[in-house]
């Protein structure tokens, strides 16, 4: 098989996938919720209201600023030590995932202050 039919027909196939998988999800959540009703469970369970995001703007520039500290420390290191793309990619995972954990423990701390 050529590689431009099977780039299109996998493209058909995983959207096909996708909305194959969200009806059934749907349906599955429908019969569970039935079910539940049928027993004798307050529908006013199913209007469980997370609490909103509180800041996704503070998650995401904290691991922007996070990957860029990783990005200028990986090229510190590729010119100290001649480690190439491993300092790159692991620097960068390192400070993203730091900044993303100080966005929790903020997001934990505002919380706190909250209850």
């Amino acid at each position: 098989m050529e590689v431009p039919i099977f780039g299109i027909i996998m493209v058909m196939v995983v959207s096909l996938g996708a909305f194959v998988m969200f009806v059934f999800l749907r349906k599955f959540q429908n019969t569970e919720r039935m079910s539940m009703i049928e027993k004798g469970v307050s529908p006013e369970l199913f209007n469980i209201r997370k609490q909103p995001n509180t800041s996704p703007s503070l998650r995401v520039s904290l691991l922007f600023i996070g990957a860029g500290l990783g990005l200028i420390m990986g090229y510190f290191l590729d010119k100290a030590f001649d480690m190439e793309e491993v300092a790159y990619f692991s620097m960068l995972f390192i400070f993203g995932g730091l900044g993303l954990g100080a966005a929790y423990l903020i997001e934990e701390k505002k919380s706190d202050q909250g209850k």
